[in-house]
C-alpha cells in the first residue's frame, strides 16, 4: 500500500481527499495535517510515501515545507492548486521547487466528487509514489533551474522562411525541465518552437511567463491563427489542442477543443499529427518527461518521413514513460540527458 499524508487547513478538503485517497486499493491515508509545520512534526513517525499539499495555509504554507522537505528528506509531494492567476503562480515555484506534479481544486466541492477527478487524483499520487526524489538531482535541487536575467533582452527575430520547426511534447515533470532546454536555445535561432505540456486551463499562461522572462526565446501561450515566426515559442494552452496549418507557403497555429487524443488535451500526438498532415520536413521533434505514449506513435511518422527526433534519457526524467514509448517503437533518432537537448537542437539545426 501507498502511505498517503494529506495536508490542508481545510477540514472539509482533508476528509475528501483522504476518502478519495482510501477508495483505492493501491492506497492509503496514514495522517493529516492543517498547515505545513504540522505534516513536518508528523513525517519521521507516519514515513509517508507520497504527501499531498496544499498550496495556501496558514502557519507554514505549501511553499515552505515543501523546500524543507526538499531540502532534509526528500519525498514525493503533489500540490493541490487553486485555479486562480496566483494559484497557478504559485504551483509553478512548487515545481520548480521539487514538486512532482499537482492537482488543481474543483471550482466546486460537489465536483469532486466526479469520477474523472477522483481518478485525476488517484493517478497522480500513484505516479508520485514511484518517483525517486532522492535520486533524480532535477528534483531534489542538486542542479538548480537556469536563471538568465534578460529583462531588457532584444528580440533578434530572423525574417524571411523558417530554416526549421521545433515540436516538444512533455507531461509530469515538464515544467521544471522546459526551464533546463528552452533558455539554453539561443534568441536568434531560425525556428519557431511549438510546446504541448499536459496542464489544465490557466496553468501554462503563469508557466510561459515564467519561460519568457528567463529566455532569449520569446515565449507564449497560443493565441491561434499566429504566423511561426523565428525565435518564439508556443505553448499549447490547457485544454486545447495546438496544431498548425499551411495558408500560402506560411505557417500559422490553430487550436482545437476536439475529442482528447491519447488521452489528453493538448496532445502530443495531436500536434505531431498535424505537422505530419501537412508533409512539413524539417522538423525537429522533442518527446521529454511524462507517463503514458502520448506522441510516440506520431513521433515514429516525423521520423519515417526523414525528420530528426530527441528523447530525454531515463536518468534524467521524473517519468519515464512518454520518452520510453518512443524509444521502444524505433521513433527516436537520438536518446540524450535533460541538461543536453538544447546543444541536441542546435546540432539538429545544422543538418
Amino acid at each position: 500500500m501507498i502511505k498517503v499524508l494529506i495536508v490542508d487547513d481545510s477540514a472539509f478538503m482533508r476528509k475528501l481527499i483522504s476518502e478519495i485517497v482510501n477508495s483505492s486499493d493501491k492506497l492509503e491515508t496514514v495522517g493529516k495535517a492543517k498547515n505545513g509545520e504540522e505534516a513536518l512534526a508528523m513525517i519521521a513517525t507516519l514515513k509517508p510515501d507520497v504527501i499531498t499539499m496544499d498550496v495556501e495555509m496558514p502557519v507554514m504554507n505549501g511553499q515552505i515545507a515543501l523546500e524543507k522537505i526538499m531540502s532534509s528528506n526528500p519525498l514525493p509531494v503533489v500540490m493541490l492548486s487553486a485555479v486562480t492567476k496566483e494559484g497557478a503562480d504559485s504551483t509553478m515555484r512548487a515545481l520548480d521547487a521539487g514538486a512532482v506534479d499537482f492537482i488543481t481544486k474543483p471550482g466546486s466541492i460537489f465536483k469532486v466528487k466526479e469520477d474523472e477527478i477522483q481518478k485525476d487524483i488517484i493517478d497522480k499520487i500513484i505516479i508520485a509514489s514511484k518517483v525517486n526524489v532522492k535520486k533524480n538531482s532535477y528534483l531534489s535541487g542538486t542542479k538548480k533551474s537556469v536563471v538568465l536575467k534578460n529583462a531588457n533582452k532584444i528580440r533578434k527575430v530572423k525574417k524571411g522562411k523558417l530554416s526549421k520547426i521545433i515540436a516538444i511534447g512533455t507531461s509530469t515533470g515538464g515544467p521544471r525541465a522546459l526551464q533546463r532546454v528552452i533558455p539554453k536555445i539561443p534568441g536568434d535561432i531560425n525556428a519557431a518552437i511549438l510546446v504541448v505540456q499536459h496542464m489544465p486551463p490557466g496553468f501554462t499562461k503563469s508557466l510561459s511567463e515564467r519561460l519568457n522572462n528567463i529566455s532569449e526565446l520569446e515565449v507564449k501561450e497560443s493565441e491561434g491563427n499566429e504566423e511561426l515566426l523565428a525565435g518564439v515559442v508556443y505553448i499549447a494552452p490547457g485544454d486545447k489542442h495546438l496544431k498548425i496549418k499551411k495558408i500560402g507557403g506560411k505557417y500559422f497555429t490553430y487550436l482545437d477543443d476536439g475529442d482528447l487524443v491519447s488521452g489528453h488535451r493538448p496532445s502530443v500526438d495531436a500536434m505531431f499529427n498535424s505537422i505530419n498532415e501537412n508533409n512539413i520536413k524539417n522538423v525537429i521533434g522533442v518527446i521529454m518527461t511524462g507517463m503514458g505514449k502520448d506522441g510516440a506513435e506520431e513521433m515514429k511518422v516525423l521520423r519515417d518521413n526523414e525528420n530528426y527526433t530527441i528523447a530525454q534519457d531515463e536518468e534524467s526524467c521524473v517519468v519515464f514513460g512518454m520518452p520510453k514509448s518512443a524509444i521502444n517503437i524505433g521513433a527516436v533518432s537520438e536518446v540524450v540527458e535533460l541538461d543536453k537537448i538544447a546543444n541536441s537542437i542546435i546540432k539538429a539545426m545544422e543538418v
